[in-house]
C-alpha cells in the first residue's frame, strides 16, 4: 500500500512539466494615490522570471515586459465605463562585452538606466513606479472606479528564424491575472 503511494507521487512528479511546479506571475503590491494633478499607480510583478529567461537575457536576447492599466468608472444601471487605458513597456538589452544591463522604459517617462548587477536589473523591470494613469480634472469626485491591471512578456522576435532553434523561448510566455482594485475619488 505504501510502495504503490510513493510510485504514484514519483511518477506524478516526472510526468508533470517542471514549469508547472514553478511560482506563477502575479501582479502585487498594488497602490493607487495622486498628486495634486494626477492619478498614479505603483505595483510589481512576482515570479516573472524564468531560468530559461535569465539565460537568455545573458545570452543578449532583448526581452520586454508589458503593463496594462484600465481605469473604468462605475455606472448603475449600465456598463461600466473605460475611462482610460495605459500600456507601458520596459525592455531589457544584456551587453556581454561592457557587462551591463540596459533597461528602457516607454509610456511612464522614465529614462532609461544600466545596472551591472542583474538583480537590480530585474528588479527595475518587474517594478512600475509613479506612473501617470489619468489627470484628475477627469475624474469626478464621489464616483466609485476600479484599476485593472496585468502584466505580460511580449513574444521575442528572433532573426533568420532563430526561434526554431532557440525553441525555449516560446516557454517563457507569461501573462498575469487581471488585479483590480476598487476606489472612491
Amino acid at each position: 500500500m505504501r510502495c504503490g503511494k510513493l510510485l504514484i507521487l514519483l511518477l506524478c512528479l516526472f510526468l508533470l512539466p517542471a514549469e508547472s511546479l514553478a511560482a506563477k506571475a502575479k501582479v502585487t503590491d498594488l497602490l493607487i494615490t495622486n498628486t495634486s494633478e494626477n492619478l498614479l499607480v505603483y505595483f510589481k510583478a512576482e515570479n516573472c522570471f524564468t531560468r530559461d529567461m535569465e539565460e537568455a537575457i545573458l545570452a543578449g536576447i532583448p526581452t520586454t515586459f508589458t503593463f496594462v492599466m484600465e481605469l473604468y468608472r462605475e455606472r448603475r444601471y449600465w456598463f461600466d465605463k473605460r475611462e482610460s487605458l495605459l500600456e507601458v513597456r520596459h525592455i531589457i538589452k544584456y551587453d556581454n562585452i561592457k557587462k551591463l544591463f540596459y533597461v528602457a522604459f516607454t509610456g511612464d517617462g522614465r529614462n532609461p538606466e544600466q545596472f551591472k548587477e542583474f538583480l537590480k536589473a530585474k528588479i527595475a523591470m518587474s517594478e512600475l513606479n509613479g506612473a501617470v494613469l489619468t489627470s484628475l480634472r477627469q475624474m469626478t469626485k464621489g464616483d466609485r472606479y476600479y484599476l485593472r491591471v496585468k502584466a505580460k512578456l511580449e513574444k521575442v522576435r528572433l532573426p533568420l528564424h532563430l526561434e526554431y532553434v532557440f525553441f525555449f523561448v516560446s516557454l517563457w510566455d507569461f501573462e498575469t491575472d487581471w488585479l483590480r482594485q476598487d476606489f472612491v475619488y
